[in-house]
């Protein structure tokens, strides 16, 4: 029985754009950790073999010292380890797949033609190819077909398939089904998928082992397997991020804003990234967002709130007033009402807010 790693998508020297300097330099070093760590979790579970989908680094402009760590990480697997270059980290001239020195465990398939390397003490062969520029229009797996010689064959690839356009290794169902291949492990997607049987070929993506931002959410890893000497092909998801990204809605139509949300946290939330969304209805103020931040920040990594809110109906009640106040509403409620969206309406609940507050002489902050 051979046991193998399945992980892809590292996006190693990512920016982390949305989060203060500091937060963004110190997620870029977790980041460079990923590899540390992974070895780790190999030589613990005597992982035989690792297959590495592509865009392990965001870019072919990564920092030689994250090539370098990367390199070193890989070099402490006491595995075989395969690696097929993706749209983001592709391989050529200035790439770290040429310009860092890679340990003899690895092996970084380097065309855009689908080769191959015999690992004859599992009567296996390993299958892959590259990304040599940033877009690959034709399918690495068209025409390909793994000989019938009797050993168990797998492929590693980044790429998509049944596209809509053909940008990013497009690949059919046909292509997999009559590949001969017994696992395509694939890169690309950073959402997991559950395994997929296309013939008798079992392919799956493990998404994004570190969530880079509120488009990637919740639990984050990378797909381990067993290989019999059969054939047959098992795989288990492993979580693995150090911190996750969360959407949190919260209602908070009557009641205390701050309440509401803490009653709706899980246990542990300090590790992880948050984005609040308060929704229901509330008073002319609203939800002051920025104070209730404040409040909880010290409960996480990072958290942003949002005050997706809408005027109470009472409130709106006034618009009959013979006042200014009324003149107000009226013509604010006119435009609510005829307003094509969502965003639209929250432009003008808040217009509201503060032109109520200005009446009141309130602060709104």
């Amino acid at each position: 029985m051979l046991k193998f790693i399945h992980a892809a998508d590292f996006h190693m020297d990512s920016a982390f754009g949305a989060l203060s300097a500091s937060q963004a330099a110190s997620r870029r070093r977790e980041s460079r950790e990923l590899g540390f760590r992974l070895a780790e979790y190999v030589n613990s579970h005597e992982i035989d073999l690792v297959l590495l989908a592509g865009d392990l680094f965001d870019s072919t402009g990564a920092f030689r010292e994250t090539g370098e760590q990367l390199a070193a990480a890989l070099r402490r697997m006491q595995a075989k380890v395969f690696v097929s270059p993706g749209n983001h980290d592709w391989y050529g001239p200035g790439s770290p797949w040429v310009t860092v020195q890679w340990p003899g465990n690895v092996h970084v398939f380097s065309t855009g033609q689908m080769t191959a390397v015999d690992l004859p003490e599992w009567n296996l062969t390993v299958h892959g190819a590259a990304f040599t520029g940033p877009e690959q229009a034709a399918g690495m797996l068209t025409g390909f077909v793994a000989p019938s010689d009797g050993r168990i064959h797998v492929g590693v690839l980044h790429g998509e398939v049944e596209p809509s356009e053909a940008r990013y290794n497009p690949i059919r169902k046909e292509e997999i089904a009559a590949s001969g291949l017994t696992y395509l492990a694939l890169g690309h997607i950073h959402r997991r998928t559950e395994s997929q049987t296309f013939g008798t070929t079992v392919c799956a993506w493990p998404g994004c082992p570190e969530g880079r931002g509120f488009d990637e959410l919740g639990e984050k890893g990378f797909y381990e397997g067993t290989l019999s000497e059969s054939g047959q092909v098992s795989l288990t998801f492993i979580p693995f991020a150090r911190r996750r990204y969360e959407i949190l809605e919260v209602d908070v139509t009557g009641r205390d804003p701050r309440a509401a949300v803490e009653a709706a946290l899980p246990a542990e939330t300090d590790q992880d990234l948050y984005r609040i969304l308060l929704t229901g209805e509330t008073s002319e103020g609203g939800v002051d967002a920025a104070a209730l931040t404040e409040a909880l920040a010290g409960r996480f990594y990072a958290l942003e709130v949002r005050d997706h809110t809408r005027m109470a109906e009472d409130i709106w009640a006034r618009a009959g007033e013979d006042s200014l106040r009324g003149l107000f509403l009226r013509e604010l409620r006119a435009r609510w009402d005829a307003a094509g969206d969502e965003a639209e309406r929250d432009m003008i609940t808040r217009a509201v807010r503060f032109g109520l507050a200005a009446l009141d002489h309130r602060d709104l902050g």
